[in-house]
């Protein structure tokens, strides 16, 4: 069987690392792969060591020149031309991807349905769709017309979580009978990486912070989706509530926040808000489980995450999480026994809990160590891989 793949781009995040973790199961199962990205980043070397790699050429700046862009669009020229150019690069990367040739296509995140759209698939090739966006990631990366067009033609949806698979069936008529749950990770691997961070010393004594220091996680892009900003909020009022009480020092840690006006707008607010010494952001960086496997309680702010890989990085790590219910798939998970789901953008109650977590350590012990048990019951890697391979061989068969 031969696959093509198709994904975004080759950034560290969760979509991305959930493909390279599939990619590397799929090729010990013998199955031969295509990767074509959107764009690269710092995982291309990584997915280039499983299979060949296309990236979709970048745009050309002008369709000719300058002065001649300019002559086209006083002519009424430049959308015709344009639309050449754009026709033109589509058939070379299919003709270089020989697309006939696949048995089977499996289209990594919505996102992908920019390139999708523009490669012709046959017809009579099994679509395999695997969906981490909600609404308000496919407003902002998708278009209604080419999103629509993969999911036309898609053959089976993966959903991520019942709350994905919940909107792409509301949302966007897709036939409930033809998504199929499905998540993949790679939990040994996950466990392994755990372990050999907290056998490196303290990346936390780099920062200043004394050894008995509380600390409240975050991590993510930084982008107002995955609510940075409430996490600045969040600060202040655990901190506020620390006030007048006998305890250790509390600190908010967010891992993944690179340089840039939203950095810079976090930091005013920090600053402003008194917080220079307790509130830190972190670049990304690959030495996340460094940082994490020293928290205390992971806080997930986002306004929207269908299932994030980074509340099962927490989970190993035997941290709790605290997250926002009706926000996507991680209240499925963390539920009442994994730390505690609180109501949609409610930071007093977030805060409250946060600040219990804080106080209780044998309660904080528990609750993260049944996240950890229940990430190893539910999501067996080579379980999910061999459901993803019969998945296939039932498609192609058809």
């Amino acid at each position: 069987m031969t696959i093509l793949l198709i994904g975004h781009d080759a950034n560290r995040a969760g979509a991305q690392l959930v493909l390279l973790n599939l990619m590397r199961l799929l090729k010990a199962e013998g199955i031969q792969m295509h990767l074509l990205l959107g764009e690269g980043g710092p995982l291309l070397d990584e997915y280039q060591a499983v299979c060949p790699v296309t990236i979709w050429p970048a745009p050309d700046r002008y369709v000719i020149g300058v002065a001649a862009d300019m002559v086209l669009g006083k002519l009424g020229l430049w959308e015709k031309f344009h639309t050449r150019q754009l026709t033109a690069r589509s058939q070379a990367v299919k003709a270089q991807l020989n697309v006939d040739s696949f048995d089977l296509v499996l289209v990594n995140t919505a996102m992908g349905s920019r390139w999708f759209s523009q490669l012709g698939i046959p017809q009579k090739t099994p679509v395999v769709t695997f969906v981490h966006e909600l609404d308000m990631s496919v407003r902002t990366y998708t278009k209604p017309d080419e999103l629509a067009y993969l999911l036309n033609h898609t053959t089976q949806l993966l959903a991520v979580s019942k709350a994905t698979a919940r909107y792409y069936e509301q949302e966007h008529g897709f036939d409930p009978a033809r998504i199929t749950l499905y998540t993949l990770i790679d939990t040994p691997s996950l466990e392994r990486n755990v372990r050999l961070a907290r056998q490196q010393a303290n990346i936390y004594e780099s920062l200043g912070l004394s050894t008995n220091a509380l600390i409240v996680g975050g991590c993510g892009n930084a982008e107002w989706r995955k609510g940075n900003d409430l996490f600045i909020t969040l600060a202040r009022q655990v901190i506020g509530r620390e006030e007048g009480a006998t305890t250790a020092p509390i600190h908010f840690v967010w891992v993944g926040v690179p340089e840039g006006s939203l950095r810079e707008d976090l930091l005013l607010d920090i600053r402003k808000a008194g917080l220079t010494d307790r509130v830190h952001l972190i670049p990304p960086t690959p030495d996340v489980l460094r940082y994490m496997s020293h928290f205390d309680v992971f806080v997930l702010c986002s306004r929207e995450d269908p299932y994030p890989l980074v509340v099962f990085e927490a989970g190993l790590c035997d941290v709790p999480v605290v997250c926002f219910d009706n926000a996507g798939g991680a209240p499925e998970l963390v539920e009442t026994d994994g730390g505690f789901v609180v109501p949609y953008l409610n930071l007093d109650i977030m805060s409250r809990r946060v600040f219990e977590l804080l106080h209780q350590p044998n309660l904080r012990r528990a609750l993260g160590k049944r996240l950890s048990q229940k990430i190893l019951e539910r999501h067996p890697a080579q379980q999910s891989v061999e459901t993803l391979v019969t998945l296939f061989n039932q498609l192609t068969r058809q």
